[in-house]
């Protein structure tokens, strides 16, 4: 029995191919997306603050100086005191997502839930269903723009749907204003040092990383035995080796050092990282962003 599978075979198909089967099953995954987080919805609010906006937040006691045209006549009708109708505060920040859609996320090992490329997607309409019921503006880079509408998982879905065959794999990160924070769900199996050029470019711009990673259980325990071809769904290439077990200490090795030194990077720069595994429930990883975003003294996400 194979160990795992590519969700679209890479080397006969082309990425606009697979991300048109991709699309199709964004429904699907929306609707789990809906239900994962109507289970976190109530620990998910805004965080209630005076200021110009439209909703109605609370009633004060009118204070001496202030403008008589805010006072709430009908409410000051009801007692011997005038009353101030205040309003919410509503500068909301916009939430960057970024699910990485590249051919290294097409892959399910016979252990996972599923694969890495529904995770990703999943995780990221999950987050934006919660932040834009909780306030926030969410947005992904090149891909959508800053929305606050409330149903933020679909507004997503419907844009990726929608997406250039090229957006799918090249994230505008440019574009992302200062000061902003952003979500990546990803592997990061790219090239350290290809990996760490990009999160410079974000660094410096001042935005606050949220890192994600998407890692299936046979590329963190590398089950395999015997003879393995493995291909790189990124390059195409092939490697065939005879006894596959006989790398195992060296590629746990090398795949745990990578994760360790963007762990490294992020706690360097301010910024969070945390492994979602595909064979396990996402609930603690959400738990664990709800906690970071939660923090943020510019987000309205609040627990």
């Amino acid at each position: 029995m194979a160990l795992g599978h590519s969700v679209e075979k890479q080397h006969s198909a082309t990425l606009s191919t697979v991300a048109d089967k991709e699309a199709a099953r964004l429904p699907e995954l929306l609707l789990t997306a809906k239900r994962v987080s109507a289970s976190f919805a109530t620990g998910w609010h805004g965080r209630q603050k005076r200021g110009a906006g439209e909703n109605f937040w609370q009633f004060r006691p009118y204070v001496e100086g202030e403008a008589v045209s805010n006072v709430d006549w009908r409410r000051s009708a009801r007692d011997d005191h005038l009353f101030i109708r205040d309003r919410e505060w509503e500068a909301a920040q916009t939430l960057w997502i970024w699910p990485d859609q590249s051919n290294s996320m097409f892959y399910q090992s016979k252990y996972a839930l599923q694969s890495k490329i529904d995770r990703a997607l999943t995780l990221a309409f999950v987050i934006g269903e919660l932040a834009t019921r909780a306030g926030e503006k969410i947005a992904i880079p090149g891909i959508m723009p800053p929305s606050s509408r409330r149903n933020g998982g679909e507004q997503m879905a419907l844009a990726l749907h929608n997406q250039k065959k090229e957006q799918a794999v090249t994230p505008q990160f440019s574009q992302i204003p200062h000061q902003s924070h952003l979500v990546i769900i990803s592997d990061f199996l790219d090239d350290i040092k290809v990996l760490l050029h990009h999160f410079e470019s974000i660094s410096k711009r001042g935005v606050t990383a949220h890192l994600i990673e998407v890692a299936d259980p046979a590329e963190e325990l590398f089950p395999f035995q015997g003879r393995i071809e493995f291909n790189d769904p990124e390059t195409g290439l092939n490697l065939d080796i005879g006894r596959a077990e006989t790398l195992k200490t060296k590629y746990q090795t090398l795949y745990h050092a990578r994760r360790r030194e963007i762990s490294a990077y992020c706690a360097l720069h301010g910024w969070n990282f945390t492994t979602d595994f595909t064979d396990r429930p996402m609930t603690k990883t959400l738990l664990h962003l709800h906690q970071l975003l939660s923090s943020s003294p510019t987000l309205k996400i609040r627990g």
